[in-house]
This record gives C-alpha cells, structure tokens and sequence, in this order.
C-alpha cells in the first residue's frame, strides 16, 4: 500500500516509537518512583535527579516517564476504542442507507454538536475521575469523528462496481464491510486514527490540567505541567518538560500522518 518513506515521516516514526518505548518500559526506565522525593522544590538537575525536581522535590524525569505512559495508554485505549466502535458503525451504515443510517447519523450529529471539552466536563463531575470512565468519555466523544469518515468512504466505495458484484454473490453485508470496503478505506482510517491519537492526548492533559482528569497518586503529562506552572514565574521550567513532548508528539505523527496521506495518492495514482 504504501512506498517510499520519506525523511520526515521515518524521523516521526523514531520519535513515537521512542515515546512508546518510554512508556512501556517505564518501571525500568525511571530511576525513581512516581512520588520519591529526592531533592528540595525545584533543584536543578543533578545525578540524581537529570531535569530537576518538581514542586515538592520529586524527581521531573522519573514523574515524566511515568506521565508518558498513563498519557499515551490512556490516550490509545481510547483511540482504539473509538476506531472499532466508530468505523463498524459507520461502514455499515454507510452501506445500509436506510433507518439505521438515519438513526445514527442524528445521535451522532447530536454529540458534535456539543462542545467536547463542555461535554466532557459535565460528565466527570457528576462519574468517577477514573481512568475507566475518563477513557470511556473520549472514546465516545472520538468515535463521531471516525463514523462520519468511515460512513462517507462506504457511500462511495458502495456504488462500485466489485461491491454490487458481492452483493449478487449472496455475500452478507459484514462480509462485504470487512472484506471489501475496510481494506480499501484503510489509508484515510489510519491518518484519522493518528490525530485522533494526538486529540485524544491533548483532550487527557486538558482535563488532568483543569483537575478533572488522572488523579493523584497517579500522574500524566497535563497533571505536570498543572503542578508545575507557578515556577514559570521563578524562572523554573518543569512544566516546560512535558509541553514540549506533547508538542513533539503532535509533530511527529502528523508527519508520519501527511506520508500515509501522500503515499497512498501515489499508489492511487501509480
């Protein structure tokens, strides 16, 4: 399906593969625990501690470490989730066009219309703040985006050719999703499920930032940078540490997004 990796899309590649790394091998990785205090508020880095210390002396690449991998698991749980759940109902929605098309269409249209971040709020203060339900929210809020994506490829895939030939065969309608429309869609699906990936990140470090997300003792990466914030004022830039791998994160899958993009056109094309 895809050719030529391109420069920026195998140095996106390294990068969250590097990030990934990081959070799965994180109990080895991080020299201390979660909330070992190893120094006083804000030192600078130091053996013991190589980006310093947080608020209350805890170690920043330790809590960074540990933050990656509650952010990215939490974030890709929901991800996944919202793609099987999202893209099955859209697929065959799309090939139904019927009541069903219509009945889900409108709850869907229904959620969208709702700011996310509102939404989501709402919710969390009346559920458990548990990375269970915090997932299951995002999840839900996500998988709109990859029905209306998935429902659009299946009215247009429909009307070809192979699929009316499939339906003359007798073959079911989820033997048709699965087995012809899927594979075709694949390249658009997967773009979507990399900034999906990136929203679902952006969306956990907002709600850990406004309180309403992963609790202590727990931590992530919008947890930091909250904790963090007031030593900007001091010249201390811990909360600067977790900003800038979200940002680089962001990056790095959009470019490894824009090649999945652009490599599948060439293909079409070729």
């Amino acid at each position: 399906m895809f050719k030529h990796i391109t420069a920026s899309a195998a140095t996106g590649m390294f990068v969250v593969a590097l990030f990934l790394t990081i959070a799965l091998f994180a109990p080895i990785l991080a020299p201390h625990g979660v909330n070992d205090i190893v120094g006083a508020s804000w030192d600078y880095p130091s053996l013991s501690a190589p980006l310093g210390t947080d608020m209350i002396g805890r170690d920043l690449l330790s809590r960074f470490i540990w933050g990656a991998r509650i952010t990215l698991f939490t974030a890709g749980a929901a991800t996944g989730i919202a793609f099987a759940i999202g893209t099955s109902l859209g697929l065959l929605a799309g090939l139904r066009n019927d009541w069903l098309d219509t009945a889900l269409s409108r709850a869907v249209d229904l959620l969208m219309a709702i700011p996310t971040l509102i939404f989501a709020l709402v919710l969390l203060t009346i559920l458990p703040r548990s990375v269970i339900f915090i997932v299951g929210i995002i999840a839900l809020l996500e998988a709109t985006r990859f029905f209306r994506l998935s429902r659009s490829l299946a009215a247009d895939i429909a009307v070809l050719d192979y699929i009316e030939t499939a339906i003359l065969r007798g073959e079911t309608r989820l033997w048709i999703v699965f087995r012809e429309i899927l594979p075709n869609a694949l390249a658009p699906l997967m773009a979507e499920t990399g900034l999906r990936f990136i929203f679902a990140v952006l969306f956990v470090s907002t709600l850990s930032f406004l309180g309403l997300g992963i609790q202590p003792p727990i931590t992530d990466w919008g947890s930091l940078i909250k904790e963090n914030k007031d030593g900007l004022l001091f010249g201390v830039g811990a909360a600067l540490v977790p900003g800038a791998a979200i940002a680089l994160l962001a990056i790095s899958v959009n470019m490894v997004v824009d090649w999945i993009l652009d490599a599948d056109a060439f293909v079409e094309n070729g």
